[in-house]
């Protein structure tokens, strides 16, 4: 049971330490053919925004207002892959474990 216990706990640290590592591990993603290029960490915060001048149109800010959105969603999407390349394996390892939650 001890043995059990210690190993949990081990795996307890390896998902903090993978969760430290994604919060400080940036990805991008980008909309009309990169025009609009937004960059969240593995945890999924925004951290920057570019918008290339030529995307910009004072008549159509709505255009403009779509290609932040996609490229936001990309950049969460490359996150959310990120985070189940680096937790999946970890969180199935602690899926089994009593009192574990996951």
């Amino acid at each position: 049971m001890q043995q059990l216990l210690q190993q949990a706990q081990k795996m307890q640290q390896d998902l903090a330490r993978a969760q430290e590592e994604l919060a400080r591990t940036e990805v991008e993603g980008q909309a009309g053919g990169g025009l609009v290029k937004a960059t969240v960490t593995g945890s999924g915060e925004l951290r920057g925004l570019v918008i290339d001048p030529k995307a910009v149109d004072p008549e159509d800010t709505e255009t403009l207002a779509d290609l932040v959105v996609a490229a936001v969603q990309a950049a969460n999407e490359n996150a959310q892959q990120l985070q189940q390349e680096k937790l999946g394996p970890l969180a199935q390892g602690l899926g089994g474990m009593p009192g574990m939650p996951f």
